[in-house]
Order: C-alpha cells, then sequence, then structure tokens
C-alpha cells in the first residue's frame, strides 16, 4: 500500500483543526504548498510546523457570481508571516474592500465538507 504524501498530511491536520506549514531542515525556509522535495535547496527533511496564521494579501480579485449562485467573492494571495506564499480568499468583509497589503489572520472554514484555510481581516 502506498504511503499518503504530503498533500494528504496536509489535508489531515486542517481536519484535526490544525494549520501547519512544512518548515526545511537543510535550508530553515518555510514551504507551501506541500512538497515531498525543499523547492529551495532540494533537501529532503522537510517537517511539519504550526502556522502562526498571519499574513498580508500580497493580490487580490473579485470573482463576479449571481446572488443565487452564491454572490462575489474574493480570491487572494497572501504572503504568509513565515514567507510562504499561498492562495486563498478573505471572508467577513465584502470581497471590494479587500486590499493589498491588508493584514489577514488565517482560520480552518468547511467548503463543501472539506476543510480549507480562509483568512478574515486583521
Amino acid at each position: 500500500m502506498p504511503v499518503a504524501g504530503p498533500e494528504h498530511t496536509y489535508k489531515e491536520k486542517l481536519a484535526q483543526g490544525r494549520f501547519e506549514i512544512q518548515k526545511c531542515g537543510g535550508c530553515a525556509k518555510h514551504v507551501f504548498y506541500p512538497r515531498v522535495l525543499c523547492p529551495h535547496c532540494g533537501a529532503e527533511s522537510l517537517s511539519w510546523v504550526p502556522a502562526s496564521g498571519t499574513g498580508v494579501v500580497y493580490s487580490t480579485t473579485v470573482v463576479r457570481r449571481k446572488p443565487d449562485a452564491g454572490g462575489d467573492y474574493s480570491v487572494v494571495l497572501i504572503d504568509l508571516a513565515e514567507g510562504p506564499r499561498m492562495m486563498s480568499r478573505v471572508v467577513g468583509i465584502e470581497p471590494a474592500a479587500v486590499k493589498i497589503g491588508m493584514k489577514v489572520t488565517a482560520r480552518i472554514a468547511n467548503d463543501a465538507d472539506a476543510p480549507v484555510i480562509e483568512f478574515t481581516p486583521g
């Protein structure tokens, strides 16, 4: 039976209520999206560490949908405090109010019964 990969491990941790990212034992850089090898130095010594959950909006856009289809939502790139950049969404404010440079905080939410990371202002 094959061993579950790093993406599976990441999703299991989210399902347990933990937002963790990888950190390289070779170069000490944080890594996101989960990988087998460090994209910075190629080392195989990636371990899981708790993410601070804080970040800053690097880029943002609004996806427009009809109200009966769920309404508009934001798609953002977040620079995590640890260094990696991740794609997500900011909730709790109007999508057009999300601004580049805005400080955000991560939370685990459910999307179609699967845990995901989304962000709130602050």
